[in-house]
């Protein structure tokens, strides 16, 4: 069976930009983190705060340099894969990927230097600066990726005309209805992933050694950061599906799976979305109502996907991507729910927890890796099978280009970030066993 040149067109797209969102969330909730670390180390110069930063750092500099280098095969494939989605909204997507590349690279040339090698060179209230600045530089980026992605989702401030997107209102083009729901949940997923990459390493150096000072105010700090962050991604899942519900109705029904409008839906936790039937076929439900999660129309009858244009969302891929998701989110609240509470009664320290919780800790880096591409998924693939909802098909903006090709650069593009992903892992574990390595000072003797 021959796949077709929009499938390898999605898969190259997908995979481009989750790697790139995976390093960016990294990199934007470890430069806060770093902001906290870099205060107390102001504060109180020879406590452990100063070997936590200095730790630290090194990962939050590889998860920046990669989230530039992954950032820039994204922005090829907007011209290579989709030629006609920047034509079309070239007015829009333009200046939107114009503000977010010109913030990333004034804070990578002004102020990263100054984080990454001047700590022992300026003093530290302008060290402290310049962290706080690269941290505010990568939101600014982060925001105007968010702008963009759910202009999207939402196309609303700029009307097409003669084929082309031509903006009338700035103001309705950045403060889409998506934007701040979304904001919220993004920011909330990178600091849960962040947090759980904190207590992985932690845990994994417990269970080998003795931890320093440093060591355990890390863990204290991912502790305290993924039981904000809990409260803060459940908060913004359910906003954005509300908004989803709201605003694209038919989406709302593929995820929770309801076919016939005004009918009472109960939720499903397993079942088998049929699209010959036009229903879900129900292995596990229960009596809890999905109608939160639904929209409704003017008569405030829930709203199914009998009433969907004849362009569906994918049903069963968004279907199953908010329970991936959900579950995934409860796992990762579980441990760190349980971290805190055995915290709260033995001290935050890696050492006086059980082991089985330790090793648990060890695997929540990938639960957090996860929990946060399942949940960014599912809100990016709800456009699908447009790139703009409701004006541009994915197959009307594909390039033309033989099958074939697309697939050699899709099996390169899988052995390249293979190699990043493999990198990152083994520098993380090199860092994570040899901790930080004691650096002389100018003027000192060998």
């Amino acid at each position: 069976m021959e796949i077709s040149t929009l499938i390898l067109a999605r898969a190259q797209f997908v995979l481009s930009l989750n790697m790139h969102v995976l390093f960016a969330a990294l990199a934007m909730a470890l430069g806060w983190i770093l902001c906290v670390f870099r205060f107390r180390a102001w504060q109180t110069p020879d406590s452990g705060w100063t070997t936590a930063y200095r730790f630290w750092v090194r990962i939050f500099a590889l998860s920046f340099f990669l989230a530039l280098a992954t950032a820039l095969p994204v922005l090829v494939e907007f011209g290579t894969l989709w030629p006609a989605l920047i034509e079309r909204t070239g007015n829009v997507a333009g200046p939107l990927l114009a503000f977010g590349l010109t913030t990333f690279f004034v804070t990578k040339s002004l102020f990263m230097g100054v984080v990454l090698f001047g700590q022992r060179r300026v003093s530290a209230q302008v060290h402290f600066f310049a962290v706080l600045m690269v941290a505010l530089g990568l939101t600014f980026t982060f925001f105007w990726a968010v702008v963009l992605h759910t202009w999207a989702q939402a196309p609303v401030g700029a009307a097409l005309i003669d084929g082309r997107y031509q903006v009338y209102e700035w103001n309705e083009v950045i403060w889409t209805p998506f934007v701040l729901w979304r904001s919220l949940g993004f920011v909330a997923g990178a600091f849960l992933l962040a947090a759980l990459l904190l207590l992985c390493v932690t845990a994994w150096q417990s269970l080998r050694r003795p931890l320093d000072e440093g060591e355990r105010l890390s863990f204290r700090t991912g502790v305290l950061i993924g039981a904000c962050a809990v409260l803060l991604y459940w908060a913004a899942f359910d906003g954005n599906a509300r908004m989803v519900a709201r605003y694209q109705p038919a989406v709302a029904a593929a995820q929770v799976g309801h076919w016939q409008s005004a009918a009472t839906a109960d939720w499903v936790w397993l079942g088998s979305p049929n699209l010959q039937t036009g229903s879900t076929e129900v292995v596990w439900g229960s009596a809890l109502s999905a109608q939160r999660w639904l929209g409704r129309n003017i008569n405030a009858g829930l709203v199914g996907l009998d009433l969907a244009s004849e362009v569906l969302p994918p049903v069963p891929l968004l279907f199953w991507l908010l329970r991936a998701a959900l579950l995934a989110g409860a796992l990762a609240s579980l441990l760190i729910v349980l971290t805190l509470l055995i915290g709260l009664r033995k001290g935050f320290d890696p050492l006086r927890q059980p082991k089985w919780l330790s090793r648990a800790q060890v695997w929540g880096a990938g639960l957090g890796t996860l929990t946060w591409l399942l949940s960014w998924n599912l809100s990016d693939l709800g456009r699908s099978p447009y790139l703009v909802w409701g004006s541009l098909l994915q197959q009307d903006a594909v390039v033309a280009a033989a099958p074939s090709t697309l697939a050699w650069v899709l099996a390169g593009a899988v052995a390249t970030y293979a190699v990043m992903l493999v990198g990152f892992i083994q520098m993380l574990w090199h860092a994570a066993r040899y901790g930080v390595v004691p650096v002389r000072k100018p003027g000192m003797r060998p």
